[in-house]
């Protein structure tokens, strides 16, 4: 009978034991292991996470910094918006009233232009031409609708204050002497203020005055002759101012003759 040494056998159980006990050992190594790499990788995932969160609330903090700053500008607007709507009903409000005034004005301004067209037709007969004239441009400036109401006003006070200066001042000029057959002839006038309207001919042979009471000229007799050439030689600054005796004819004295 052959018989196990036991020597033998005791090895082989222990090589047998030490296998049985590696097997663990390994898996729990590799178990080990395997968590290692795991918590690595949800480490990283977790950083990833922070990441993105803290980029997340920076956006959220940058977000409401912009809607605050969104509100203020909103406000903002809206007191814009406000101010514009009270200056827009001011300016509706002065565009109302301007439309009335100029519903009064013009036809005020309109009755101006005929008040002075018949001062002029009924005044001394003097510079017509260039008084007529200034009044057809102001009948044409009415009605224009691309000239303003004030550059109206202010041309319809020019014509005025011009027509007003004429009462102050001494003027002399040459122009044409209407005749009473049809004709014409070239005289120097002789203008003192408003009062007085003379006429001399170019030869000073011969004087006249405008009677208002008639309209028409008269001719005055000879000792008008040399006051009058004086006159109109200080009108035209040829000579020094002098005291002159001109003949005056007031409208008492023709009644009376």
């Amino acid at each position: 009978m052959n018989r196990f040494p036991l020597r033998s056998l005791a090895v082989a159980l222990m090589l047998a034991s030490g296998s049985l006990a590696a097997a663990p050992l390994d898996a729990a190594l590799d178990e080990s292991q395997r968590l290692a790499a795991e918590a690595k990788a949800s480490q990283g995932r977790i950083e990833q996470l922070d990441d993105a969160s803290r980029e997340m609330l920076n956006e959220y903090r940058n977000a409401l910094q912009q809607a605050e700053a969104l509100k203020g500008y909103n406000s903002q607007l809206r007191d814009l918006v406000e101010a514009q709507r009270q200056e827009l009903a001011s300016y509706q409000k002065q565009l109302d009233g301007i439309e009335r005034t100029q519903e009064a004005v013009s036809p005020q301004m309109v009755k101006m232009v005929e008040v002075l067209g018949q001062f002029i037709a009924a005044d001394l007969p003097f510079l017509p031409e260039e008084r007529e004239d200034r009044l057809a441009q102001l009948q044409d400036l009415l009605p224009r609708a691309d000239v303003s109401l004030a550059d109206k006003y202010r041309r319809i006070l020019e014509a005025y204050q011009i027509e007003s200066d004429y009462g102050r001042t001494l003027e002399a000029w040459r122009g044409e002497l209407n005749q009473a057959d049809g004709g014409s002839r070239s005289v120097e006038f002789l203008r003192l203020g408003r009062s007085m309207l003379y006429y001399q001919t170019l030869d000073a042979h011969e004087s006249g005055w405008w009677n208002p009471q008639t309209r028409a000229w008269e001719v005055l007799d000879g000792s008008a002759r040399r006051p009058l050439t004086q006159a109109i030689a200080i009108a035209r600054q040829q000579q020094a101012p002098a005291v002159l005796s001109l003949p005056i004819k007031t409208l008492a004295e023709e009644a009376a003759q």
